[in-house]
Order: C-alpha cells, then structure tokens, then sequence
C-alpha cells in the first residue's frame, strides 16, 4: 500500500482487475481499480500481489515472480491474446481453444521439429506432450498415459486427434493401420458425439484410446475402450440441443435408396429429434443439396447451423469412406443405419389407455405405421413387438406352480418406459458393436508398450445437475486425487533431479470425498442401488436415506444451504450438495433411480434376442448369455448403471497408475465458442476445477519459482561492473546470492538452475534494481566474496597438489599391483583349461566318497561293486597325473571328463539299482513278515475268542453245577432236618417209655424191699417169690428188653453206620498216616487216612488258636469267611444235642471221584486290616482242591512276593478244611477255570516249587503231581 503496487483483485466478469489497496480493513482490503471505477471491498485471502509488466507472458508459469491464481488467469489471458493457446504449468500443459484455425499450428513441419525434443526447449504445445510421452516409454520401457480433460466444447477431441495424428505420423509403420486408427475417431464421433448448448461437437462418452508399439517402438495396432455412454440422450434433449451425429447425417446425407428403404424423412418428424434442435449442420453449398423434404420447418424458417469443423451431409459422406477404411462392407454399413432407423421409428410408437377394466394400454392407430417399420427394419413380428411394448412377462418363484408365466399389462407411463428402455439398450448395444468393430481394425498380435489418451468430460455444474453429471463429477474427483499424487511426484523427482534434498511436499486429500460416492453400503451409489432393488423405489426416499446416513459430513449437505437461489428452492428430499474439490454441485435426484437402472423386462430383451435378423440378433447375444442368471437373481442381482461405471472406472485407474502420465488441461475461453473473446471469470473457473489452482498450491510448499542460471546472468549482469560480468553464470549468481546474504531457507542451488520460496524471487529482483548506493556496496561484497572463494580455493589448490602427490604415489603402488595381475592373469589364461580341468576331475574324485556311502549300504555284491570303483578312482588318478604332466587342449580334458562322468554316473546309476531292489527286496519282506503276523494276530484273536468262549461255556457250567450243588445241599439239609425230627420224637417216644418202665420198676423195687421188710418173719417165703417176680419180668413185661430193639430204623441206620467203621486209627502216628496217604493203593483206607489226618489238624490248629500269645498275630492259612464257616451258629437246641450224623470223608471222596476244582476269593491278612482301612492292600486267595482236600495253595499280595503252598510239604501251613466245610462250592463267583488257576500258579512260580517237592519226596500225591511228572517223563 505504501508503495503503491498494483495487486489483483477479484472481478465478476474477467475473474481478476488490477488496482491499488487504498486501506485495511479486519478481514478485508479496500481495492482503488487503475482502471476507472469505483473503490471496492475484496477479501484477503483473494487479492495477490501483479507482477510489475503485467503485459509479460512466460512459457511455464512457475517461472513467475509471483504464483497464484491471479497471475496464472494473467499469464494465460496475454499467451491468448498472442495466439499462443498452449501455456506449462510444470509439466502441465493448459490449451485454450481458439475456435479458428492457426496457420501451421500443427503442420507437417511442425511435427518434425518436435520430434525429439525435451520439454521446455521448444515453445508448450500438445505436440511437445506426445513426444516426451513417447521418449518416456521409450527409455524408461513403460507404458504411458495422457490425460485430456476440459469441459464441453474446451476441444479435448481435438487434441486428442492431434496427439493420435503425432503419434502415428511420427513413430508409425507407414501402413495403413496408422491410417485405421485416425480414421476411427470420426465413426465413433458420429455415434458418441452430439451438439449441446456449449459445444456443437460434445463428446458424450469418454473414451481412452492406447496406440500400441512393439520392441522396436513402432507403432503395431490400437485399442479403444470407452465409459459412460449418456444414454439418456437417445430419447429427450434439451429445446438448443440435438441428439447423437448419426441420427442427422442419415437424414440429411443418405442415398434415396437407403431413406425409402428404412422409411426416413425429415428430424421433426421423429419424436427423439423433434423435441430438441431439428437444424442440420450445413454451409451455403451443401445446404442447397440436401433435399427440401428433408429439412424440417425449423430448418426451413432459421436455416442451418454453422460450424467450420461439422457439416451432417459432407460428415456422412466422409464417415462412409471412413467405415470403408476401417474394413466395414456395405452389407455392415447398412446394418449400422437400420437399427439407427429403428430406433427412430420406436421412438414414434404412442400409446393410450385401454378401454377394457385390466387396466392396461394400448398402442394408438396413428402409430402404426411406425410400428410396422420399427418391426420390419429390427426384423421382428409387429405382433410381438405390440405385445411386448404393452405387457411384460413375469415367472412365479413362489406359490402355485413355480415358473408360471403371468402375462401383466402395462399403463400408459410404464408402456413409454419400456419403449424408451428399449431404444436405450439398442443404441448402446449398438455403440458397443462400432467401438468392437473400431478396435478390430487396427489388431496386433504382439505389444510391447503402449501409450493411453484418456479423453474424458471435466468437472461439470449446471443449473440443473442430474445423474450423468454426478457421474462425470465423481470420475473427476477420483482423476483429481490421481492427478495430485503423480504432480506431487514429479515435482519430487524434480527436486531430486537437480539435488535440492528438501522435504516431501503434502497436499490436501479428497478420499472423504470419494468415500462418500463409493463407500460400501453407506456409500452414495451403494444407497441408489439399494434402492433400484426395492419393489417400489423412489427419488424421495433414495434422497432422504442419504441425508439420514451422511448427517454431519463435511462434504454433504441439503440444497436450502447452497448460494444459488434457484437451488435453494430445491426440496431437501429433491436433491442434495456434494462440496467437489472444484466446488458445491447441487444435484437433483429426479431421474436418479430410473437412470441408474439399465436392465430390460424379459418380454423385450426376449424379443430383441430372438429378432429374425441376424445383426440385431448378435447385438444381444452377450445379454442373452447370462439372461438365465438374471432371472433367477431378478430385481437383487441386477447390475447397476453406477456400479458398472464405477468397476469400468477402478479398472481404467488401475491402468493409469501403472503407467507414466502427462496431463493436458483444456480451456474454453467463452461460452458463445467464438474466436479472440477472452471471459476470464469463466477461465478461472475451469482453471479451478482442472486443479490447477491446487497445483499452485503444491509449488507454494516447495520451490515455485525458478530460473535457469543463464536467465540471472542475462537479467543483472548490465547492473554489474565489468570485472564481475566476466564470470560465468553459475559463479555469477552463486557471488551475488553469497554478497546479498540471503537466507538460504529462501532459494536453493540446483544444478542447472535456482529454485525460490514463493515471492523470494521478487525480493531478490527488488535487491538487483535498488538505488546505485546500495549496488556499489553490494560490489564491494561481492568482491569481498571472491576474494574470499578465491584464497579458499588456493587453499584447496594446495591441499589437491599433496593429494596428487599422494596419488601419484598411490598409483605407482597401483601399476605394480597391475602389473603383477596382469601377468598373473596372462599366466592363468595360458594354463586356465588345465587347472579347471583339475578343478573338475577334483571335483569328481571328492564324489568317490557317496559312491563309498552306496556300497557301503549294499548288502549284496559289494565286492563287485568295490571293484568298479577302484577302477573309477584309478581312471581319475591317471587323468589327473595326464594333465599335470602333458600338455591337454580343453578339448581333451573336457573329452575325457566327461567319460569319466558318464563312467561315475552309469556307475552311480548302477548301485543306485541295487540299493533300490534290496530296498523293495527288504519292502516286501517286511510286508510279508507283516502279513505273517497280521495273520498270527489274527489266529490268535480267533484262538482267543474260542477261548472265551469256552471259557464262558466253563464259567457257565461250573455256576450250573455250583447251583445243582446248592440244590442238592439244600435238599440233603431238608432230608436231614426231616431225619433229625424222626429221631427227636424216636428219641422222646424212647425217653417217655424208659420213664414209664423206670417208674414200674422203681414201684417194684419199693414193692420188694417192703415185702422184704414183712417176709423177715416168714423168709421162707421170699426165694420163691422172687423167681416167680423175675420170671414175671421176663415173660410178662411188654416193653422190649433192649435199646436197639426200640429205636427207630434211623437210628439203628446210624449206629449201623458207626459200627461199620473197618479201621481203627486214632492210636496210628503222624508219620504213619502220613506213609499210608503216599504209599496206600486201598482207596477207603487211603480216605480214612486223610480224613484222620486232617481231623489232628483241626484240633492241632484250634489248640495252636486257643493257647496262642496275647496280641499276637498269627498265620492265617486261608481267609477268614472259610475258615469260620464251619463255625456257624446252631440250628436250635434239639439238634445241637443231637446232631445228625456227617457223611463220612472218605465216602465223599469216593462220590466225587477225586474232583479237580479251582477257586479264587479277596484275602486280607489280619495284620493289615488295621493298617489299611480302604482295603487297598487287598490280596488274592488261590485254591485248587484234588477231590475234597486242598492240593494247591497259593496267596497274592500288591506289594508282597507271592507265597506257593502245596500239600505234604506245607500242611500245616495251608487249609485243613475239606471242600464242604470251606463253603466254596457255594459261594457264587469264587469258582474259576483250572487255565486261570495255572496260568497265575506259573507266573508266581508254583510249577517250580512243586518239582522241588516232588523231587526232595515232600509232596503229597495228588493230581497236580501226577500231571507234573508225566509232563517231566
């Protein structure tokens, strides 16, 4: 202000004014225009400071004193006004479109002289980015990519034919294929462009275009892949707008016979032209020759259009010759304009409400005729087209009959949407055939590398923002953040270029932008998906389901907050507001849920598939394919119009990113596309949203400024004295910026040029021009400096002399050394086949030691083996004393190596055979040793399960016998008791009669002595008496004389029984019986012995009991429950006094026919019965009893040895009872199998300590010893 420099300001019309700042406001500037006008408010964030000749233009902007916006728009405005359209940004190239051709622009010769060229030597132009796209992928064997965006009708397909025409003219075959791949770019404009309010020649889709190269970086073939075609287009356009090229060029420049053929006459008579622009292009000339009955009345009354680049008759004729180039016949040529004719004729056919209750709709009378030639030039019955424009076919997946077809007619507005849908699919389907077509041909079988034009709309804002636009906007947020990373990645590659070690510079990141599109589920396009599948989606609610899922997002926002008024009147479930990098779209959701939807009803896409002819057919056929998918998926599998453009889009940012990139920023100067108008509030704007505005913001946080160090020189060296001028420009400016003392945060030293912070640059121009005081002190300084480099660099001067010295010295060391390798070396070469052809055989011979390892493994003609390679090892010995000795070419060592190589590996070979026959020799006999004991094993089992078998069979007749036995004691009890109640009433029949007789006598006996008493006086008497009484008691008395005789027949049975016993032998010795039970052959006697016996034992063992010492343990001989069975308690009294009489031992033994029985039952000695209370310490008791005497004893303790007992040598150790009076054949369980019995009786062993006895004559003969001894004979 003081000084008072212009700045910029903002303007209304042309972006920014110059003028003066007359005052300082809080948050505002007062501007003064130097324009005549008057003093505004302007903001501080948006005036910058002007460069002092606002007039001076430069080639790439960073080379301002001052970046910013308002200097970029100025650059920009006088470059324009020069007729220089192409402006840098680094390596950004902005081209504004002049809408007039520039003479030799892009000529031949102009070609040649950027061919080859670095960028920046030779003035910006579209050609310059081409060639540094080409030597790019040439050096750094990389495909390359070049983005060219703009608005409509900022001449991205211009530049996109003139990067296509540089490529291929420049690096091309000179075949015809260079010639394809340009002439395809007019075919796909007939079908992909249309004129629009801004652009007469809009290109309507995006499109990247790759020209391939091979090895050799010639150009072998190319590829188009295309996104977005704007479908909606087709059916309804704007009232200045027209529909697609094609559908006018057929009108106005197809042949007589081609228009009566598919029935065409003027634009106004068809509904999808007639409701936009029906005007043809055309110049005076060729207006006159297009017929009058194919004009329509607009063009009749306002005449035609003007364009110098369009022209529908002349384009039609030349887009024929282009369809003949790229190798369409005329059969395909007349394919294309059928089905565009019968899109035309669909989009005439009306409809009108049915007069009958369905419900449904009709097609009017007056349509059709239209009806007839739609169906006729689309090959399909008129009938089923009728049917198929009215109703729509449904399948039933639920209820009923599954796959039921359901006829359901359609209203007058769903009857137009089908009709409109359908249009829709058949241009685009039809757009995807010319672009196939278009790719296949320029085909190539083989690609090296190739480079991309990716050609694609701008960010885009209306006043009314629909779907495409939303589209469009979100493609360019995503190329905006590519464009942000690869700048910023060039400009470090640059700053590493020239050695600047600064920091990575940072920028703002639009992801929370992206996110909110395409985020999963929450995602904008997720949501509208989401709501095609309901089974009644809407605008509304698809709206406010984004305001309620988005709320607080800084990006997202309701239409009533927007600046524009018209937006405000927006309802909030109507629309909403993204905030774009470039700025805030309000978009209105009407259409949002229509447009998204691309699929057809099954009636039509049935019908079309299934056409007569064989073109429309092929057009659907990829439809067709996955038609059984969509109907079992319906309205939830469906494949989204944005979901499709999003997946095309992830793909095409793939293929950016793994490419190199350039980017050409097209401008459109003015809205009206004339020439020499510059509106600069509208450039700026696309300036801002082409991100350049951004990328000024980049540079700002690196080295913006820069400038080579030849322009310095140039620039200041008239302010400088002679002796200064002389230097050269690196030293020059290194001196001044050394003199000034400038901060070195504020500019660094590359190494071609310096780089300055934002507006250090000015500083450093405002020192160089300031008054001559102040520049004859600054010489002062810089000769101060020079003198100061100077003596440093004498110093150094001094310090390189000794270094060279040193040198010097050094490499005289190093030559010897050299010398000494060299001859080395020459040395080696001489000898060099010898020594490897030791080093081999070497190698060789230290291989000896696996054929060792080998043999040695063998188990079958080793020495053979051993032999071989002995001789192996001989062989190599001699060779290796050959090369040492004689001198061997490498022909020969090599020669006989490689015998002995074949000779060691036929050898290897060999062992390796044998090891691996006695390996599979050694296999299969362990296999059939395995099998052998699989089959034992098997046996065994088998023998086992026999065994348990009969085991179980013995178990179960040994409890059949022990309960036979039970019976049997039982019944014998019953017989004795009965027996013992007989003998009690005998017994008292016998006691009551002995009473009676006893009474009788003892009356008799008192008779006597008291006649006794009276016959003293008369004796004489007495003697006779006397006889005559015992004669009396013996003949008279009735009562038997004897006791045998009045017993009953059991008693006299048992009597009968004691009285038979034959031997008495109570007063025969122990050593007597025990020679009688060894040696006797009489089995009564020999039962008699062993019953007498074992009767000493038991009173024996009860004396040993009775007298034993107190608390002294004694020596249990069996367990406790045998031992006191016998003890058991007294029936009653009676039978106590008179106990029935025991079945002799010795007539037991005989009935049981000595018995071979075995039994096992838990057994705790007394001792440990206190010591362990849980009865861990339980042991076993085994007995095996020859007949009714124990033969076999045998005890089991867990943590005692076990003790064997057998009879004759351990009597007195073992059990003295007989079977009966043991109880075991009563106790359930206790028997068990002689095989068990044995088994555990070896193990302990039993069947040693039997042999002993029986060899030292201390065992009892029993069964045990008998089957021992035969077994030992």
């Amino acid at each position: 202000m003081e000084d008072g420099k212009p700045v910029w300001a903002p303007h209304p019309a042309d972006g920014f004014q110059l003028g003066t700042i007359v005052d300082i406001g809080a948050d505002s500037l007062s501007i003064e225009p130097l324009k005549k006008g008057k003093t505004f408010l302007a903001a501080v964030n948006q005036v910058f400071p002007a460069e002092d000749d606002v007039n001076k233009h430069v080639e790439d902007n960073c080379s301002l004193m001052y970046l910013n916006e308002a200097t970029l728009l100025n650059n920009v405005r006088v470059r324009y006004s020069k007729d220089k359209i192409y402006t840098f940004v680094a390596n950004i190239l902005i081209a504004v479109n002049p809408y007039y051709d520039l003479p030799k622009l892009y000529s031949a010769e102009t070609i040649s002289k950027y061919r080859g060229r670095s960028l920046g030597t030779l003035p910006p132009h579209v050609y310059a980015i081409a060639d540094k796209a080409y030597r790019d992928m040439k050096v750094l064997k990389m495909s390359q990519s070049i983005i060219v965006s703009g608005e409509s009708g900022a001449g991205k397909t211009e530049n996109t034919k003139f990067v296509l025409k540089y490529l291929t003219s420049s690096y091309g075959t000179g075949q015809d294929i260079d010639e394809r791949i340009v002439e395809a770019n007019p075919l796909l404009e007939a079908f992909g462009n249309a004129k629009t309010v801004r652009n007469n020649n809009s290109s309507r889709f995006g499109k990247f275009v790759e020209i391939h190269f091979n090895e050799k970086n010639a150009v072998v073939g190319g590829f188009v892949s295309h996104y977005l075609l704007e479908k909606s287009r087709i059916c309804r356009q704007s009232k200045e707008e027209r529909n697609y090229h094609i559908f006018y060029r057929l009108c106005a420049g197809a042949s007589e016979d081609i228009r009566q053929k598919f029935h065409l006459s003027s634009p106004d008579t068809f509904r999808y032209l007639n409701r936009g622009c029906t005007r043809f292009f055309a110049s005076k000339d060729t207006d006159k020759q297009v017929l009058q009955n194919r004009k329509s009345s607009e063009h009749m009354k306002a005449g035609p259009l003007k364009d110098p680049l369009l022209d529908d008759h002349v384009d039609f004729n030349r887009m024929s010759v282009a369809m003949k180039k790229i190798g369409l016949d005329d059969t395909e040529k007349l394919d294309l304009f059928r089905v565009v004719a019968g899109v035309l004729h669909l989009g005439n056919i009306d409809f009108e409400e049915a007069g009958s209750t369905s419900g449904g709709c009709t097609i009017k009378n007056q349509s059709s005729e239209a009806l007839e030639h739609c169906a006729e030039v689309l090959g399909l019955e008129e009938e089923d087209l009728r049917v198929s424009l009215t109703s729509r076919v449904m399948l039933t997946t639920a209820g009923g009959a599954k796959g039921t077809v359901i006829k359901v007619p359609l209203k007058v507005e769903q009857a137009n949407n089908a009709r409109d849908a359908l249009a829709k699919a058949v241009y685009s389907r039809l757009f995807d055939h010319v672009v196939t077509r278009a790719n296949q041909c320029f085909p190539f079988e083989s690609s090296a590398n190739f480079i991309g034009v990716l050609d694609i709309a701008g960010f885009e804002y209306f006043e009314h923002n629909s779907f495409e636009q939303f589209c469009i906007n979100y493609c360019n947020e995503k190329l905006q953040q590519f464009f942000n990373e690869r700048i910023l990645k060039e400009e470090q590659e640059l700053y590493q270029r020239e050695g600047l070690g600064v920091n990575e510079v940072h920028y703002v990141d639009n992801q929370d932008c992206i996110d909110l599109v395409e985020a999963k589920v929450v995602g904008v396009l997720d949501i509208l998906d989401e709501e095609n599948r309901l089974p009644q989606p809407s605008d509304q609610h698809f709206t406010d389901t984004v305001h309620n899922k988005h709320k607080n997002h800084f990006r997202l926002t309701v239409p009533r907050k927007s600046k524009l008024s018209v937006h405000r009147n927006v309802r909030d479930d109507e629309g909403f507001i993204i905030r774009h990098f470039a700025g805030a779209v309000c978009y209105e959701t009407t259409k949002f849920v229509e447009k998204n939807n691309d699929a057809l009803h099954m009636s039509l896409e049935c019908l079309v598939s299934e056409s007569k002819d064989r073109f429309v057919r092929e057009l659907f056929e990829n439809s067709n394919n996955s038609k059984d998918v969509k109907q079992k998926a319906g309205k939830l599998g469906f494949i989204s119009v944005g979901n499709k453009f999003r997946t095309q889009l992830n793909i095409l940012l793939e293929k950016l990113r793994s490419t190199g990139s350039s980017f050409i920023r097209c401008i459109k100067p003015n809205l009206k596309m004339i020439s020499h108008q510059f509106e600069g509030a509208q450039i700026l704007s696309q300036l801002q949203c082409s991100g350049m505005v951004s990328v000024l913001d980049l540079m700002q946080g690196g080295f913006p400024s820069r400038a080579p160090f030849h322009e310095l020189y140039n620039m200041y060296q008239q302010y400088m004295p002679p002796k200064l001028t002389r230097l050269d420009p690196r030293l020059f400016c290194k001196a001044l910026f050394k003199a000034l003392g400038l901060n070195e945060n504020d500019y660094k030293f590359g190494l071609t040029r310096v780089f300055f912070r934002p507006g250090k640059f000015k500083e450093f121009d405002e020192i160089m021009k300031s008054d001559p005081e102040h520049l004859a002190e600054l010489v002062k300084k810089v000769n101060k400096w020079l003198l100061h480099s100077r003596w440093k660099k004498v110093q150094w001067c001094a310090l390189s002399v000794i270094k060279l010295k040193n040198k010097i010295v050094y490499r005289t060391s190093a030559c010897i050394k050299m010398q000494k390798t060299v001859r080395m070396w020459l040395c080696r070469k001489k000898h060099k086949p010898r020594i490897d052809g030791l080093v081999k055989v070497r190698n060789l011979k230290t291989r000896m030691g696996r054929f060792n390892e080998v043999v040695a493994g063998l188990k079958e003609g080793k020495q053979e083996m051993s032999k071989q390679i002995q001789g192996l090892e001989t062989a190599i010995d001699s060779l290796m004393v050959q090369i040492k000795c004689t001198v061997m070419t490498r022909i020969d060592i090599d020669h006989e190596y490689r015998a002995l190589v074949t000779r060691s590996e036929q050898l290897l070979i060999a062992m390796q055979n044998k090891k691996k026959e006695e390996e599979e020799r050694e296999r299969l006999r362990r296999i059939e040793e395995e099998m052998e004991r699989e089959k034992q094993r098997r046996e065994e089992d088998e023998q086992r399960r026999k065994q348990d078998e009969d085991d179980r069979k013995l178990k179960s007749e040994m409890e059949q016998k022990r309960k036979q036995e039970e019976e049997e004691r039982k019944r014998r009890e019953e017989e004795e008791r009965k027996m013992q109640v007989e003998m009690e009433l005998q017994l008292q029949a016998e006691r009551e009669e002995d009473a009676s007789r006893q009474t009788v006598l003892e009356q008799e006996r008192r008779d006597r002595e008291l006649a006794l008493r009276i016959a003293q006086s008369e004796s004489e008497l007495i003697p006779e008496e006397a006889q005559s009484d015992a004669g009396l008691r013996s003949n008279g008395s009735s009562v038997p004389s004897s006791p045998e005789r009045a017993a009953g027949p059991l008693v006299q049975a048992t009597k009968a029984a004691a009285g038979a016993k034959k031997y008495e032998l109570s007063k025969w010795k122990y050593a007597e019986l025990r020679d009688a039970i060894n040696t006797s052959c009489d089995i009564e006697l020999l039962a008699a012995c062993r019953e007498e016996f074992h009767r000493r034992l038991k009173v024996y063992h009860a004396w040993k009991s009775k007298n034993k010492k107190r608390n002294t343990e004694t020596e249990q001989r069996a367990p406790k429950s045998i031992t006191d069975y016998d003890r058991s308690p007294p029936v009653n009294t009676a039978s106590q006094q008179n106990p029935a009489p025991p079945i002799p031992a010795r007539q037991y033994e005989v009935a049981m026919n000595r018995q071979q029985r075995y039994f096992r039952i838990p057994f705790i000695r007394p001792g440990d019965q206190y010591k362990d209370p849980q009865n861990k310490k339980k042991g076993w008791w085994y007995a095996h009893f020859d007949g009714p005497w124990i033969a076999r004893q045998m005890e089991l303790h867990p943590d005692k040895h076990p003790i064997v007992l057998v009879a004759g040598k351990d009597d007195m150790e073992m059990c003295e009872l007989s079977l009966e009076e043991t109880g075991l054949s009563r106790k359930r369980g206790a028997e068990i199998l002689p095989r068990q019995f044995e088994e555990f009786w070896d193990r302990c062993g039993g069947t040693l300590y039997l042999r002993t006895a029986i060899e030292s004559r201390q065992a009892r003969p029993t069964y045990a010893t008998a089957m021992l001894q035969s077994v030992l004979k």
